[in-house]
């Protein structure tokens, strides 16, 4: 991915994909981090969606009391997207909130060195 795009924030899809197949990656981060990077990750509003929870189960199980979706455990909650900053502390980096998850990725892969 090119600087420009870096630095527009106009990451696709491809640019994060492109980091998941890296030989350096084991394989089941890189099945986690494509289910993730494709909103198919098994939270609880998508097990509410097929049927497999009840409507009244879909909340965080942080219990901060919001819905459980991929984008809320990772950026939004403030118990587990808070987690972010403890990493970027611990790379002895600082970390600017992204808004979507592929912008996130890609943003902590090139901080944390890159592939």
């Amino acid at each position: 991915m090119s600087c420009t795009h870096r630095l527009s924030g106009r990451v696709t899809l491809d640019d994060a994909s492109g980091l998941i197949l890296h030989r350096r990656v084991f394989l089941k981060v890189s099945i986690c981090v494509w289910r993730l990077l494709r909103d198919r990750l098994p939270t609880k509003a998508h097990l509410v969606t097929r049927g497999i929870l009840s409507e009244a189960a879909h909340h965080c199980v942080s219990g901060c009391g919001e819905v459980e979706t991929a984008h809320h455990m990772f950026l939004c909650c403030s118990t587990f997207g808070a987690l972010w900053s403890l990493v970027s502390s611990w790379i002895d980096s600082s970390l600017v909130t992204a808004q979507t998850i592929p912008d996130h990725f890609v943003q902590f892969t090139y901080l944390a060195g890159g592939l």
